[in-house]
């Protein structure tokens, strides 16, 4: 990412930017807002990953940043950070990297 973003996760932890959700079903149909307002992405970019401790010990990641990665619907915590939108997330909560 070539914007500094002004948050860095603690320990195992990872900022995620989300993907956006379409708001067109793929035989072309607009959606209304009113159904994908409550949708959350369950993929994203890396945006910054964590100080890489967890209780003294080193933690290494299986990703790394500008991956992008499909993780657990419910777990991220949503976050603003300058106007933009992050989910903040455990690494153990990233299923899979998308290549």
């Amino acid at each position: 990412m070539s914007k500094d973003i002004k948050i860095t996760p603690l320990g195992n932890r990872v900022l995620v930017t989300p993907d956006k959700i379409d708001e067109k079903t793929s035989g072309g149909l607009v959606l209304p807002p009113s159904s994908t307002e409550d949708q959350k992405p369950e993929t994203g970019t890396i945006a910054k990953l964590g100080v890489g401790k967890v209780k003294g010990k080193d933690v290494s990641f299986d990703v790394s940043v500008g991956d992008r990665v499909y993780f657990k619907k419910y777990s991220p915590d949503e976050l603003e950070v300058d106007g933009e939108k992050y989910f903040l997330l455990e690494a153990s909560d990233i299923l899979a990297v998308i290549k």
